[in-house]
């Protein structure tokens, strides 16, 4: 079980997931998606190519934000 796949674990079983919203620099802190600093990952949003929460102006992250851009970036193997 990878850091994201854990941390996500842990928020859904206490149940408090869909309430915590991250910030950018949170994110990158903790190292939850694979960006080196919140302005790589806030332009990102801007271009809409992150998935993201965009509450009132303000660039936000939930851990199902989270789960589903780490699930979008998977690589499958072939074989």
């Amino acid at each position: 079980m990878n850091r994201m796949t854990a941390f996500a674990s842990e928020l859904v079983e206490s149940g408090v997931d869909d309430l915590i919203r991250y910030t950018p620099d949170e994110v990158i802190e903790k190292r939850w998606l694979p960006y080196k600093s919140a302005r790589v990952l806030k332009e990102k949003c801007y271009r809409r190519q992150v998935i993201h929460h965009n509450d009132g102006g303000r660039i936000s992250f939930t851990a199902e934000d989270i789960r589903r851009e780490s699930a979008r970036r998977t690589v499958e193997p072939l074989g």
